[in-house]
């Protein structure tokens, strides 16, 4: 028999049997009316996991895991606000349906079984997958990726402090709003939680605002693995900075107690605490999965016997708020009436096809203020004597730090955040002075956590701020990569584009530093990047492109809630020269700040028909090298900027190429799995019969002499555009 009816069989019996488990008296804090309604929660929570299991045996309903046993989140929800964010364990539906009695006109039931069935008129996620998430109960989706989606809401909870000072546009959160996050006691000791758990703590350590409420529901196992007695307790009463609460999730009163207590302190001090959450997992981790496989039968049923329910039962009779019998029939009507729900949720219609399921691959867009941009003496304010300068050609580095100065005047909502970004400016020096121009509140040095940077944008942008953070070095991203693959890029689409992360996230990343790095400061990969869906990708090769492309990237951030990597080629910052010392061939004049470079537009050097060198970032400035080489040799050549390197302007790079007789692709990153590949198979499907590559070699970058002996070098550009054009 599965676990799931023996729990609901021993409810039934021991419900009538007035047979309870012991635990304490209830506490003051609750009225009657609340503690039924926070009862009908659980009873609904419960008959939704039975119901989700028995959809699935029919065959209309998918992979889910349950909430029973975790039903105390309930109480949590009542201590809360639905004007403070959630962000939730996916045990959690008992929240979700307690806040929605909080919020007139919601549909509870009907809405959580439509995801069940993956319906695609389920209003969170539009039957794209099953997750507790609701707009109108201020509750983002979250995945079941462990631990994820706590740097973002460290990210939520600074931006209410900062949005106080410089309130945003599309703000949501007032000034008084906490944030809640909820987790698995297995989930705490994933390094993304501890490195929330760390930023949070070094936050508040500083005195700076940081109002979250970590829940976590402690029921002493992830799957199979059990977590040590004591340990949760152990590794989070000593943390600085943060607050611990401990209450018995199995008892509404004290858990209600408890959190109520715990959110009023975030909410008055604007600090950290921690509420550890007693619970128990009832019927295994999730699907089919049999606890008893792994766990003594003892143990699993002394388990069961601590059922939160009967604990509630008991409680309610003792406070005098219901009695057992009148228990057992809001629990029995509220599965009958959730089965016939179910009966007609699982005739709602499903996804059909590709677009359907693509179609929040891309967040729609908003309205924004038209900004008129600042005046003359704000601009020469903040500029200083650099303005005069504007009038010589410089270098990428600093044409990049002029456009982000133009761009925070044009939009207030704007903040920078990373490593080394304020009193040093960088380690390019690309962000200099910005922090004396804007103020630490708008340029934020954080601590030194990839995860913790990219959690603050994400979550700050979920706040109506318009984030532009940095990762120090393209190879530093992969400590962090899932907050941008499994959060930001997937929120508009498990939230049917009705959750967003606007960014333009800031890389200095590709090859050719000379005497500096190695691999971890020259990283020539960006395969992480460019198979996420619906991430846009820009590489620009010049400084004049450089800010004309980041004013776009920003645009499509604010306007069309896009979210968009900027590659900036290290080795091109300070270049200034091109074919000879002195030359100043590399440098560009400041575009003027209205002037843009729009999504998808290629740029063209050259009008050679001989040979177009198709190519980004570094491979420009080589290929214009070997274009000069090849003028000597007789063969004409242009080179193609792709600029946009995801999604890939394949139209615009056919375009460029047609009336040239070879094409040659350079590609500066690694044979296998970057720009080249799907380059070559592109021309290929475009009839193209004479073209050719050169990659970089499947290699790591080495340090001093030999920093560029894997990569193109403009004589290798130059000698197999000769090839091909058979000279």
């Amino acid at each position: 028999m599965p676990r799931s009816q023996i729990v609901h069989d021993n409810f039934l019996r021991r419900v009538a049997a007035q047979d309870f488990p012991v635990g304490k008296d209830p506490v003051a804090g609750l009225s009657a009316p609340e503690a039924v309604a926070l009862f009908r929660a659980q009873c609904l929570s419960r008959a939704l996991d039975r119901t989700s299991r028995a959809m699935q045996k029919a065959g209309q309903g998918f992979y889910t895991i349950g909430s029973s046993g975790h039903e105390g989140m309930a109480a949590v929800a009542h201590a809360l606000s639905p004007a403070d964010m959630a962000f939730l364990h996916y045990r959690d539906a008992a929240f979700q349906i307690a806040r929605a009695d909080q919020v007139p006109g919601q549909s509870i039931t009907w809405d959580m079984l439509l995801s069940f069935a993956s319906s695609c008129e389920d209003p969170i996620s539009g039957g794209r997958h099953k997750v507790l998430g609701s707009a109108a109960l201020n509750i983002p989706p979250q995945t079941s990726t462990i631990a994820s989606h706590l740097p973002k809401a460290v990210g939520v909870a600074h931006s209410i402090g900062l949005a106080r000072r410089h309130p945003p546009e599309h703000r949501v959160l007032g000034d008084d709003a906490i944030v809640m996050c909820s987790f698995g006691d297995a989930s705490a000791n994933h390094s993304t939680a501890q490195g929330a758990f760390n930023t949070a703590s070094w936050t508040a350590y500083q005195a700076l605002p940081m109002p979250i409420l970590f829940v976590c529901e402690d029921n002493g196992i992830g799957i199979s693995t059990k977590t040590p007695k004591g340990w949760i307790a152990a590794a989070m009463q000593a943390r600085p900075g943060i607050r611990y609460f401990h209450a018995d999730g199995l008892d509404l009163y004290d858990t209600f107690r408890v959190a109520s207590e715990a959110a009023d302190f975030v909410r008055r001090r604007r600090k950290p605490a921690f509420l550890h959450l007693r619970t128990v997992r009832l019927y295994g981790h999730a699907g089919a999965d049999m606890p008893t496989t792994y766990m003594a039968r003892e143990e699993v049923e002394a388990e069961e016997a601590n059922d939160p329910l009967l604990h509630s039962v008991r409680l309610l009779h003792q406070a005098g708020a219901l009695s057992p019998q009148e228990a057992l029939k809001i629990y029995t009507e509220t599965q009958d009436r959730v089965t016939r729900v179910a009966d007609r949720a699982v005739t709602r219609p499903r996804l059909k096809s590709a677009a359907d399921v693509m179609a929040s691959l891309i967040p729609p867009p908003r309205r924004c203020r038209p900004d008129n941009g600042p005046g003359t003496d704000t601009r020469a304010a903040a500029f200083g004597p650099e303005l005069a300068a504007m009038a010589e050609p410089q270098p990428m580095s600093k044409l990049i730090n002029w456009a982000l100065t133009d761009l925070m005047l044009e939009h207030r909502e704007i903040a920078l955040m990373g490593e080394d970004v304020g009193r040093k400016g960088g380690v390019y020096g690309v962000t200099q002075r910005l922090q004396a121009r804007f103020g630490p509140d708008r340029v934020i040095d954080t601590l030194l956590d990839e995860q913790s940077i990219l959690g603050l944008g994400i979550g700050m942008a979920q706040n109506g701020f318009l984030p532009i953070p940095e990762i120090q070095f393209l190879a530093y991203l992969h400590n962090a990569e899932d907050q941008i693959r499994g959060e930001a890029a997937t929120l508009p689409f498990f939230s049917n584009g009705q959750y967003t992360n606007p960014m333009v996230l800031r890389i200095a990343g590709l090859g050719y530093q000379k005497g500096f790095g190695g691999h971890f400061h020259n990283d020539n990969s960006l395969a992480v990047l460019r198979d996420i869906p619906g991430l846009i990708l820009a590489c620009p090769s010049n400084g004049a492109d450089a800010a004309m492309m980041l004013r776009e990237c920003v645009r499509l951030a604010r306007e069309e809630q896009r979210l968009v990597v900027f590659l900036e080629p290290i080795a091109l910052y300070p270049m200034r020269d091109l074919l000879a010392e002195k030359d100043g061939g590399w440098m560009r004049l400041y575009p003027a700040p209205d002037t843009r470079i729009g999504l998808g537009q290629t740029g063209q050097h050259g009008t050679g028909r001989d040979v177009a060198i198709v190519t980004y970032g570094n491979g420009c400035y080589l290929s214009h090298q070997a274009m000069a080489a090849l003028a000597q040799k007789g063969v004409q050549a242009r080179v193609i900027d792709i600029r946009w390197l995801a999604p890939l302007p394949v139209d615009a790079i056919l375009r460029a190429t047609e009336d040239c007789a070879h094409v040659l692709v350079v590609d500066e990153c690694r044979r296998s799995g970057n720009l080249s590949e799907a380059l070559m198979t592109h021309l290929a499907e475009a009839g193209r019969r004479s073209f050719a590559r050169l990659t970089a070699e499947d290699s790591f970058i080495a340090t001093g002499p030999a920093y560029a002996a894997t990569l193109p070098s403009a004589e290798g550009i130059a000698e197999a555009a000769l090839r091909l054009a058979g000279k």
